[in-house]
Order: structure tokens, then C-alpha cells, then sequence
């Protein structure tokens, strides 16, 4: 009879499979994020706000259905009963709806290329909120980083100061969720779900008072009828897709994925959509690669914390 395999071995050979596991869900996370423009152009012609109310509405009993599969109603009942939690998950809420609209209006609108510029930022914006919110240590190269982002937004400006308050408004309101999400004592599926059900009353009157006015809200085609009530399962499978990788995959590897998703959307909307690429473009993304870079390098020489236990 074999001797039975101890913990740390039994780990090290299931690691490789997990992280080959969990990179396959980070780059269809990010990759189904990155293609996200195609959907929404497919009903340009709904309203931005109609469309985020049908995100919030058909997103509620996909969620649903996942925390009835996941026994997930403790936790949803435990972040609900704790004022300073439902406090934060309401600021969340507003955030996220609001980061949804300025999405789906920079998509709709033919600005996908400000939309990807915007979470290019991300990234630097999320290194200057750990560093002056959390007390997080930057090193050298994270602020050279940084400045350099900066001299690609203010040449942007000057060349392309109509779309630059849509891409910081994505970049800013992205960022402070995923700082509040940081701190909150709730888990990804439970405050997605809490956040929706804040959400819900407000699409709710936004689609009701638009079928009394007698305006389209289900759009004008059987097309577009059937696309908006997919909204929910297609705005919610990516997330979740990115929360099984988180667990997978080591922190610095997620980081690196965080790119694809711009990269993609900044491509389809030069070559599929044919969005004008200015030299302000070219030089602010240039500088915004390059900071990336930067970022990116500082990230991997920067000493590795131990991973708590799933």
C-alpha cells in the first residue's frame, strides 16, 4: 500500500495545473471585457441609461441563481446586517452604475478608443491610491511611472480635450470602487449582488417611467429585445470568470492580464470602427505604454508576500 502524499507535495504537483487553470479564466475574463464594445454597439441605438437599467435588471436573478448555487446567503445576510459595510456597498453601487453609464455612453457614442485610454490609466491611477489612501510605499520606478502617465494625459489634453474628461471619469470612478471593494468585509459575489439590489429600484423607475411615456425601453427590433435581456448574463460572466482566476492565479499575473482588455477595445475601435487616432493619441498612448511598462517591471522586482490560504 503507498504511503499517503503529504500536503506539500500533493501541492506542488497540482500548482501548475491551477495556475494554467487560472490563467485560462483571467484571459477569457479579460478578453470577454475587451470585446464587451462589439455588444453594445449591436444596440447603439438604445439609450445609454435604458441600457445599464437592462444590465441592472437581467443581472439580479443571474446573481441570484448563483448565490442559491453557492450557499452564498450567510455571507449576503452577515455584510447586510453591519451599517458600515452596506454604507460602503452603497457608494460602490453608485460608482459602478455610474462607471457602467459613462461605458456604455463612450461605446455607443463612438468614443471606445477614450474608453480604453481610461482603463489603461487604471493600473497608475490604483498605484497613486494605495500609495496616499492606504500608506503603500512606491519605489522610484512607480513614480517615474507615474509621471510619465502624466505627460501623455496632459499632451492628450491639449490635443484631445474633448473625450479626456470621459476617459478619467471611467478611470477615477473604476478606481475608487476597486479601492472600496478593497476594504469592504464582503466577498465578490455577495457585494455584486447587495450592489445590483441598490441599483434595482433605480432601473426599475427608469424603465417604468419610460413605458408609461410609451418610449421603447425593450428597443424598436426583436433583435435588440433579445440582446438587452442578455445584458445581465453578459456583463456578469466576465467578473465572475475574473474573481475564479484572483484565486488561482498570483497577483502580479492578474496585473499583467489587466491589459488585455484596453488593448483589445483600443483595437477594435481603430480597426473595426475606424475611430480617428490623432497625434495626441499616439503620443499620450505611447507614454501610457510605456508607464506601463515601467509599472509592470517595478511590480515583478517588488518583494512577493506570502498568499493567505483559500
Amino acid at each position: 500500500m503507498n504511503a499517503p502524499e503529504s500536503p506539500k507535495v500533493a501541492a506542488a504537483r497540482t500548482q501548475p495545473h491551477g495556475s494554467r487553470g487560472g490563467f485560462l479564466l483571467g484571459l477569457a475574463a479579460y478578453g470577454l471585457w475587451g470585446v464587451l464594445p462589439i455588444y453594445f454597439k449591436a444596440i447603439a441605438a438604445v439609450p445609454a441609461v435604458d441600457i445599464v437599467a437592462h444590465r441592472v435588471l437581467w443581472s439580479l436573478p443571474f446573481l441570484a441563481l448563483l448565490v442559491i448555487v453557492t450557499r452564498s446567503w450567510d455571507k449576503i445576510r452577515a455584510a447586510l446586517s453591519q451599517p458600515r459595510t452596506l454604507a460602503i456597498l452603497l457608494v460602490t453601487a453608485l460608482l459602478i452604475g455610474g462607471n457602467w453609464l459613462l461605458y456604455v455612453y463612450a461605446v455607443t457614442g463612438g468614443h471606445i478608443l477614450a474608453a480604453s485610454f481610461g482603463y489603461y490609466l487604471n493600473p497608475l491611477a490604483n498605484v497613486l491610491l494605495g500609495r496616499f489612501v492606504l500608506g503603500e510605499k512606491l519605489s522610484r520606478m512607480q513614480w517615474t511611472a507615474v509621471a510619465i502617465a502624466a505627460t501623455g494625459i496632459s499632451v492628450l489634453a491639449a490635443g484631445a480635450l474633448g473625450q479626456l474628461w470621459l476617459s478619467l471619469s471611467l478611470c477615477i470612478s473604476f478606481a475608487l470602487y476597486g479601492l472600496l471593494r478593497k476594504i469592504v468585509p464582503a466577498d465578490a459575489l455577495s457585494g455584486l449582488a447587495i450592489e445590483t439590489a441598490i441599483l434595482l429600484p433605480l432601473a426599475f423607475a427608469w424603465l417604468g417611467w419610460g413605458a408609461l411615456a410609451s418610449q421603447p425601453v425593450f428597443g424598436t427590433t426583436s433583435r435588440e429585445t433579445g440582446l438587452l435581456l442578455l445584458a445581465g448574463v453578459v456583463s456578469t460572466t466576465p467578473l465572475l470568470l475574473f474573481t475564479a482566476a484572483a484565486r488561482r492565479l498570483a497577483y502580479s499575473t492578474l496585473g499583467m492580464l489587466q491589459f488585455l482588455a484596453p488593448t483589445v477595445q483600443f483595437l477594435i475601435a481603430v480597426l473595426l470602427y475606424g475611430e480617428a487616432f490623432t497625434t495626441a493619441h499616439a503620443v499620450a498612448f505611447a507614454a501610457i505604454w510605456a508607464a506601463l511598462v515601467l509599472y509592470v517591471i517595478a511590480m515583478l522586482r517588488a518583494p512577493k508576500l506570502p498568499q493567505a490560504p483559500e
